[in-house]
């Protein structure tokens, strides 16, 4: 994955951490989640805030 993915990233976080709400999530842990995450393959530092809050809005879909 990379960091273009946001829809697979969100379907990922959902199942690595089902019992965490992603408004309450902090950019800084978000990013090091995924870059956690053993399918992701980009480098880290070309994520920026746009990226991780369409990250975090595909995540709360996925929720729903």
């Amino acid at each position: 994955m990379k960091w273009t993915d946001s829809r697979d990233i969100a379907i990922e976080l959902c199942e690595q951490y089902p019992e965490i709400d992603p408004k309450n999530v902090r950019f800084t842990d978000l990013h090091q989640w995924i870059v956690d995450l053993e399918e992701f393959d980009d480098e880290p530092d070309k994520s920026n805030e746009k990226i991780l809050e369409a990250i975090i809005l595909c995540w709360m879909d996925e929720m729903d």
